[in-house]
């Protein structure tokens, strides 16, 4: 399975801080916003990562993250002109998704919970159909939200429903079989010019091929799009962080966790700049190899 990182749009919402970079490289505590959604994608298992951005960004996300080989991964990179909705990520990406399932991340989603990594790499399993996410939230209207009958099936998918028939929303996470471009190329443009990736969901559903996870208690799921959601997500992992001593999303550690890279090749990574205590984790992660705790 191949993945995609959507990390473009104009990030209004955080305006004045992404009138210069991109939203997905601000920081969120200790790490730019982007290695959340990365980090998702390696616990899946997933390796050659197409990512998505402005022609104004492209060159920083290729110097932040480079061709991925030190990590044990293969990024290509692709521009999105204008914002026109996630589901044309999978037009831009035809040639690397060529004919291969596909996991498309958005760029400003952040997952984490304990058996997350199983979770994930089973649905990167996945050989037909589509399955997607379902996480309770408190105010389902701001959101795409699917309803479950009593199985735990889908019954309908509703973008933003001013009366919700459900508290589940859809998180930026999707694992797709190859006909997703066949979909996403029948697609019209809603109301607001873009290309839905609610609609890409019904397409399924209607189709009998969509799945629905349930990402239940001792998950979490936080979509930073504004300034409050990205103190609250900085204010999490640091306090995660610091009571644990294991870092979130270090990519790092995953690569290494996973089989990607090897000790020496993290020892490598974590002494290109031993003044850091960001390093200094590396360092200690292979001295404590001995309690498999895996980084999420």
């Amino acid at each position: 399975m191949r993945g995609i990182i959507l990390a473009g749009g104009h990030g209004t919402r955080l305006h004045p801080m992404t009138r210069s970079v991109s939203k997905q490289l601000l920081p969120v505590y200790d790490k730019p916003l982007i290695f959340y959604p990365l980090s998702a994608l390696m616990l899946a298992g997933i390796r050659e990562i197409l990512v998505i951005t402005t022609p104004e960004d492209e060159a920083r996300f290729q110097e932040l993250l480079g061709s991925g080989e030190s990590w044990g991964l293969s990024f290509s990179y692709a521009v999105q002109e204008k914002p026109r909705g996630p589901a044309e990520s999978f037009l831009i990406g035809r040639e690397f998704i060529s004919g291969q399932p596909v996991c498309l991340v958005l760029g400003d989603n952040i997952f984490y919970g304990g058996g997350l990594g199983d979770i994930l790499q089973h649905a990167a399993r996945l050989e037909k159909g589509a399955m997607i996410f379902g996480y309770r939230v408190r105010d389902p209207q701001r959101y795409g939200i699917v309803e479950l009958d009593d199985r735990g099936l889908p019954l309908g998918i509703e973008e933003k429903p001013s009366n919700p028939r459900s508290p589940f929303a859809v998180p930026g996470l999707y694992f797709y079989d190859s006909s997703v471009i066949e979909i996403a190329d029948a697609l019209q443009p809603s109301v607001r010019g873009e290309l839905e990736i609610t609609d890409v969901n019904k397409a399924y559903l209607d189709r009998d091929e969509l799945q629905v996870t349930l990402l239940g208690r001792g998950f979490a799921w936080m979509d930073v799009g504004t300034p409050q959601a990205l103190l609250q997500a900085a204010n999490f992992v640091q306090a995660l962080e610091e009571r644990q001593g294991m870092k979130i999303s270090c990519v790092e550690e995953i690569a290494y966790r996973m089989g990607f890279i090897n000790a020496e090749q993290l020892r490598r990574l974590a002494e290109e700049n031993t003044i850091s205590s960001y390093s200094d984790y590396l360092l200690q992660v292979l001295r404590d190899e001995k309690y498999g705790v895996m980084s999420r």
